[in-house]
């Protein structure tokens, strides 16, 4: 029995060093991205036991001493943290609720244009903005709200009213956040579901205008279902990062008067961690953000696989 099983082992081992032989040039090109997952996701893994540690700078990470739970109890224990928490949530479902339906709504509205270059236009206009960083879309948005000299300000002034601090009012800055992740990410997303839509059978769309279909039947009864298994996808994927609300967006425009809406997990993870050089409280704080996220991914794909039969699951 285990020569048959170590017979089969190196049958397995023969079949696979001929596989990779043959597509060798293929695997060399993938050898860049390996590295890289390995130099800046998995080695870093390593590191996360500080956050069961007292780190110390001169000790190291594998001689500073264990401290246990120490640092996830006086996580729960932090009211600061639960605020931070909980603005971290709020955004990111605002972000899924507004931002997600967006690019297959203007996917679907860009389809139906008929003219190539107007449609061209379209597309061009609207993912332009996601090769900006945020560092110039946050200059674009405090130029565009600046009380002093911003449009948006100098509009209002024309009605007779006092100027508003945009960026310094904690009620509006979920707003600003939600407009500008929308502008910056719609025309990219659409790209993957005009994609979708494009590799549509023509046959079903020829079958439905001679039964006398009307264009909104076509798209409710053949174009969404076609692509629902990439909406399915997409949506794992972003519940699987819901606790990612964007570091970047918030830690350009974000300031002290904004924190009690607008601090989130990953800016607060930066502030302690980075300037208050509390490393090991600040990976527990990442460690746990972490984790949620493993377990809403798992979660959403079994939930798409329960609902639709395995077929628009991740895997």
């Amino acid at each position: 029995m285990q020569k048959k099983i170590a017979f089969k082992y190196r049958n397995r081992c023969r079949k696979l060093i001929k596989s990779m032989y043959k597509f060798r040039y293929e695997y060399l090109l993938l050898l860049p991205i390996i590295i890289f997952f390995i130099l800046f996701n998995y080695i870093p893994m390593f590191g996360a036991t500080i956050a069961f540690k007292e780190f110390n700078f001169k000790l190291g990470i594998f001689k500073s001493p264990w401290i246990g739970f120490y640092n996830f109890r006086r996580l729960f224990g932090s009211i600061s943290f639960m605020q931070v928490f909980l603005n971290t949530i709020i955004i990111s479902f605002l972000k899924i609720i507004f931002c997600f339906p967006a690019p297959i709504i203007l996917a679907l509205i860009i389809n139906e244009i008929e003219s190539i270059k107007l449609k061209k236009f379209f597309q061009t206009v609207s993912y332009m903005p996601y090769f900006f960083s945020w560092v110039i879309i946050a200059i674009i948005i405090e130029e565009l709200l600046s009380p002093s000299h911003g449009v948006v300000n100098y509009i209002i002034s024309l009605f007779g009213k006092e100027p508003i601090y945009f960026l310094t009012e904690a009620g509006m800055f979920r707003g600003i956040i939600i407009v500008s992740a929308l502008w910056q990410s719609v025309g990219w997303g659409t790209i993957i579901y005009l994609a979708a839509i494009t590799g549509i059978d023509t046959v079903q769309y020829e079958a439905a205008y001679i039964d006398g279909a009307t264009r909104f039947q076509i798209i409710r009864r053949i174009i969404i279902p076609s692509i629902l298994p990439v909406i399915s996808i997409m949506l794992i994927l972003t519940l699987g990062g819901i606790m990612n609300a964007g570091f970047e967006q918030i830690f350009n425009l974000y300031n002290p008067m904004v924190y009690k809406t607008g601090d989130i997990i990953d800016t607060y993870v930066y502030r302690i961690g980075l300037v208050d050089f509390n490393y090991s409280y600040a990976t527990a704080v990442n460690l746990f953000k972490n984790t949620i996220g493993f377990v809403l991914l798992f979660s959403t794909n079994i939930v798409v696989r329960k609902l639709g039969e395995g077929e628009n699951a991740l895997w």
